[in-house]
């Protein structure tokens, strides 16, 4: 069997790692002219951290990413909502990570470049379309570098892994609208700073409106550590202001993010000094998809943000394709047929998926700090007056079962 992937981001690589572990042939097309370490920090969840254990890379992650100790909701005004430990600490086997996005994408690729061979990876070039019939499937691929000309590959199965503009999706349904904007505009970026308490714990303070996302993304050195923070803010009706033009990682001034900042308060921490301390600070729309009511047609398939981009919620977009991954790869050494493969694949991890999207839609886990604010929009003084323990953890509690990283739900699985 041969698999071709367009798209050589952390669901893309990913699966190769495993088709390659599974003695699958397959080769990764990638639109950038090279991988390298861009991007800001990202969260990645036990249940996707297990299935790169499996691939022998836990010791790679520890030498650039953090294991995450524990997660703090606040309001915005800093009162704490919810607390709860994570990964290892809260009785996992296997951690979650709090890391630089492009670091983890450069991990994935040098793996995956050492086990196949730099042949294996062709940069520069975006998947343009593909034609199929029962023998396989053809993709035409356009270059991204000036005289590198356009190339074909044939092989048994195209898995599009090219992102929330993904061709292949776009193939499959021409007349799909743009991507889903709530009216959230994100400002992100990362600076070395003073570590926050323990050096390995995460903070958000506000709900799906307006807050502020605080979290490490290595280990400490001198007492301080490469520090990510995003800032969300609902600056438009969305029924009625697209998301504007050229949005997508573009730069932005201090000035710009800096009053919005300003709005939100993390006890024991200095968010102005942090964001006024940053270089390059990025702006996008927060958006997603509908869910699709199919990812297959023949031997092409969908994965990662092509198939169900999501909003940043509960630190799951990025975990999900991994899911995905290994769902895909384990089907394709089973089945008799791709064809079977790819429609087991779909049949299990779409309507997961689906509904993950839609819960994140109304806040995910970080719901509960919208229902403290709603009922308590001046502050407290006992958070358990407000909402009760147990109705907090059942919204926090409910959504990692849903998604698959609560203990319980892992603990299944295995």
């Amino acid at each position: 069997m041969k698999v071709i992937i367009a798209g050589g981001g952390i669901g893309g690589l990913t699966t190769a790692l495993m088709l390659r572990a599974r003695n699958i042939d397959v080769q990764v097309f990638e639109s950038a002219a090279r991988i390298r370490e861009a991007g800001v920090g990202i969260n990645i969840l036990p249940h996707a951290i297990r299935e790169l254990e499996a691939l022998g890379l836990l010791g790679a992650l520890d030498k650039v990413g953090l294991r995450t100790r524990s997660l703090t909701y606040f309001t915005k005004s800093g009162q704490e909502v919810w607390s709860e430990l994570r990964g290892m600490h809260a009785g996992h086997e296997v951690p979650q990570f709090s890391i630089h996005r492009g670091r983890l994408q450069k991990l994935l690729f040098d793996a995956f470049v050492e086990r196949a061979g730099p042949e294996a990876v062709i940069t520069g070039r975006r998947l343009a379309g593909f034609v199929q019939n029962e023998a396989g499937v053809t993709a035409n691929f356009v270059d991204t570098l000036e005289g590198a000309g356009g190339m074909t590959a044939k092989g048994d199965i195209l898995i599009c892994a090219d992102g929330i503009h993904s061709c292949g999706r776009k193939i499959f349904y021409p007349d799909e609208a743009q991507p889903r904007w709530n009216g959230v505009m994100m400002w992100r970026g990362a600076t070395e700073w003073p570590s926050w308490r323990d050096g390995e714990s995460m903070a958000i303070g506000g709900g799906l409106g307006g807050k502020f996302v605080l979290y490490p993304i290595n280990t400490p050195k001198n007492g301080k550590q490469l520090m990510n923070w995003v800032v969300n803010i609902r600056t438009k009706d969305p029924t009625i202001t697209p998301p504007p033009d050229n949005s997508w990682l573009r730069g932005v001034s201090l000035s710009t993010v800096l009053p919005h900042a300003l709005r939100f308060a993390i006890p024991e921490f200095d968010i102005e000094g942090l964001v006024r301390e940053t270089d390059g600070i990025f702006e996008y729309p927060m958006a997603d998809r509908d869910p699709l009511p199919r990812w297959t047609f023949g031997r092409v398939t969908l994965l990662g943000d092509a198939a169900h981009p999501m909003y940043p919620v509960g630190s799951n977009g990025a975990s999900q394709a991994i899911l995905d991954a290994r769902c895909l790869s384990d089907q394709l050494q089973q089945a008799e047929h791709p064809r079977a493969a790819l429609w087991f694949y779909e049949k299990q991890r779409l309507p997961i998926t689906a509904d993950i999207v839609v819960n994140n839609r109304k806040g995910g886990p970080e719901g509960v700090i919208d229902e403290v604010e709603k009922l308590a929009p001046a502050g407290f003084d006992n958070v358990d007056d407000v909402l009760s323990y147990e109705n907090r953890k059942a919204i926090v509690a409910g959504y990692a079962v849903k998604a698959g990283f609560s203990k319980v739900s892992m603990d299944r699985a295995s």
